[in-house]
C-alpha cells in the first residue's frame, strides 16, 4: 500500500509512535491525516503540524471510535488506512506476588484499550470497506503479544489477544481485499516506556518513534502482516516455539533478576 493520496486515521496520535506515524504519513503525501486521542490539545497540535484534523477519542468507548469513523468519512471521504495505535502501559509490577493481580481494574482497562478498540474499529469499518472493495488496518500491538512481558500479565495477555484478533481479521476478510498489519516493536523511546520499570523490552535497544514509523511505511508498502522494527524478535519467536519449556525457564530467570534488582 502506498499512503500517498490516502485518508488515514491514527488513534493515540497525539504522542509517541502515533505522532510519528502522523508525521510520516503527511510527509509521504497522505490526502488527510486524522489524529484521534484523549489528549485533545496535543491531538490538535499534531493535526496542525500535518494539515490534518483532530478528534478527542477514548478508544475504550465504542461510540468514540464510531464517531471518529463517521465524521472522518463525512468530512474527508473513505478511510483507506485505520491505525489502531492507542495503548497503555499500566499494570507493570516486577515484584507482584500473584499473576492474577489484586483487582480487575488493570485487566479491564487493558482489555478495553488493547483488544476491544481493535474490535470496535473493525466492527464499524469492515462493512464500509467491503462495500467499496477494500481497505487497510494497522494495529499497533507489541513484541509482548508474540513473546511476553515480564512483570505485567495484563499487558501480555491482552497483547496476545490483539494478535489473535488481527489474525482473524486478516483471515476473515482477505477475500474482501481488506489488508491487516500488526506493529510489534520492543522498546520505543516514548512516555509509555519511560513510565514503566526498565526490563527486557529494552534489551535490544530502544528505537525512536520516527524509526518505527519508517519501518511501518516499509511494511505497509510490502503489505506484510507482521512488522518488526526489532528484527531480533523473529529469532526469539523461533526459540519460543522450538522449545517452550526452555523459553519459559529463560523468562523466569529474567523475572528473578528483575525482582532481585527492584527488591534492593
Amino acid at each position: 500500500m502506498q499512503v500517498t493520496g490516502k485518508v488515514v486515521v491514527v488513534t493515540g496520535g497525539a504522542n509517541g509512535i502515533g505522532k510519528a506515524l502522523c508525521e510520516a504519513f503527511y510527509n509521504v503525501g497522505a490526502a488527510k491525516v486524522v489524529v484521534a486521542d484523549m489528549d485533545a490539545a496535543n491531538a490538535r497540535a499534531v493535526a496542525a503540524m500535518v494539515d490534518g484534523a483532530a478528534f478527542k477519542c477514548d478508544v475504550a468507548q465504542e461510540k468514540d471510535i464510531s464517531h471518529v469513523i463517521e465524521e472522518t468519512e463525512r468530512q474527508f471521504g473513505p478511510i483507506d488506512l485505520f491505525c489502531s495505535n492507542a495503548g497503555i502501559g499500566g499494570g507493570f509490577d516486577p515484584m507482584s506476588k500473584n499473576a492474577g493481580g489484586a483487582s480487575d481494574e488493570p485487566w479491564q482497562r487493558s482489555w478495553a484499550i488493547h483488544v476491544m478498540a481493535h474490535v470496535y474499529a473493525a466492527r464499524h469499518l469492515v462493512p464500509r470497506m467491503k462495500a467499496r472493495g477494500g481497505g487497510y488496518f494497522l494495529n499497533t500491538v507489541s513484541a509482548a503479544g508474540l513473546l511476553s512481558q515480564v512483570g505485567s500479565p495484563a499487558y501480555s495477555t491482552t497483547k496476545h489477544a490483539a494478535v489473535g484478533f488481527a489474525e482473524n481479521l486478516a483471515i476473515s476478510h482477505k477475500a474482501h481485499n481488506i489488508k491487516v498489519s500488526i506493529l510489534c516493536p520492543q522498546g520505543v523511546d516514548t512516555n509509555m516506556l519511560r513510565s514503566i520499570p526498565k526490563g527486557p523490552q529494552s534489551g535490544d535497544g530502544d528505537l525512536t518513534p520516527e524509526q518505527v514509523a519508517k519501518d511501518v511505511l516499509a511494511g505497509l508498502e510490502q503489505e506484510t502482516f507482521l512488522i518488526l522494527p526489532h528484527p531480533q524478535v523473529l529469532g526469539y519467536m523461533r526459540k519460543k516455539t522450538e522449545n517452550y519449556d526452555r523459553w519459559i525457564g529463560g523468562m523466569a530467570k529474567i523475572q528473578a533478576r528483575m525482582r532481585e534488582e527492584f527488591g534492593k
